[in-house]
């Protein structure tokens, strides 16, 4: 899996942060109670959780519970504990602290799952939107183009019409990629160097393909983000088919039409 910038600051949170405040605290150990202290460095491990990944709570957990051990209890400065209720009381932080990690972890995918839905929902209100308020075919296509193109980070994409030559790496309807019929893991290997087709079909009729080119050396978005996807497309390509897809222009099935990027959308030659 590839590691993100924000996953390495947690990753080096992890392992910093308990050993800062334990030292910090190493001055006022003798004046606060062991199990005050553990719950000072859970705080630790929360913050790092929260802002990191289920990898970097654990690992958090781990450095404090090392780091209390070492500087908090006695005999201090050495990895070994005398009081019997100073071993428990290690053996509770690490407990708890991998616990509440994996708990803000999972809590942060959650919020990351609610916000994504309802980004797809607001989208697909809006092609909806566009096809009741008489919108042309090619309108609609552009819409759904440019949502792909912002949702997976392309930096182009277009829409072809009917049967079309050529295998393409596929983007499936469950978020996975299939490269010559064999799955291809995105979350580690990242976009393949090629255009990906992403089939639009209804009532189980393939009508055709938005055929994407990723942006090169950037990373997938998240498994929800790619599930996403697959409700827009179906929702405009019913939409185009009940506008007749076949005569777009005067266009033949198989003629591409349009493309657009980042930086916008434009009609052929």
């Amino acid at each position: 899996m590839r590691i993100t910038l924000r996953d390495r600051i947690a990753l080096a949170a992890a392992l910093l942060a308990p050993l800062v405040v334990a030292l910090a605290l190493a001055p006022v150990r003798s004046h606060m109670t062991s199990a005050n202290l553990a719950l000072i460095l859970v705080v630790v491990v929360v913050a790092v959780a929260a802002l990191g990944s289920r990898t970097a709570g654990v690992v958090t957990a781990l450095s404090a519970a090392a780091w209390f051990d070492f500087f908090l209890t006695r005999p201090y400065q050495r990895f070994t504990i005398a009081d019997s209720d100073d071993i428990i009381t290690t053996l509770l932080l690490l407990a708890v602290g991998v616990t509440v990690s994996q708990l803000a972890a999972h809590a942060r995918t959650l919020k990351l799952v609610t916000i994504t839905d309802a980004a797809h929902l607001a989208r697909i209100h809006e092609t909806a939107n566009m096809v009741q308020a008489g919108a042309s075919p090619y309108a609609v296509v552009d819409q759904v183009r440019l949502q792909l193109v912002e949702i997976l980070g392309l930096r182009g994409c277009r829409f072809e019409h009917g049967t079309l030559l050529g295998r393409h790496p596929r983007l499936e309807q469950d978020g996975m990629l299939t490269v010559a019929r064999a799955h291809w893991d995105l979350d580690k290997d990242g976009w393949p160097g090629e255009e990906i087709e992403l089939r639009a079909s209804v009532g189980g009729r393939y009508i055709g393909r938005f055929t994407m080119q990723p942006e090169p050396g950037t990373p997938p978005p998240p498994l929800q983000a790619r599930r996403g996807v697959r409700v827009t497309p179906l929702v405009s390509s019913a939409s185009v088919v009940g506008r007749g897809v076949a005569g777009l222009s005067g266009g033949a099935p198989s003629e591409p039409v349009r493309c657009c990027s980042r930086a916008g959308a434009r009609r052929p030659g």
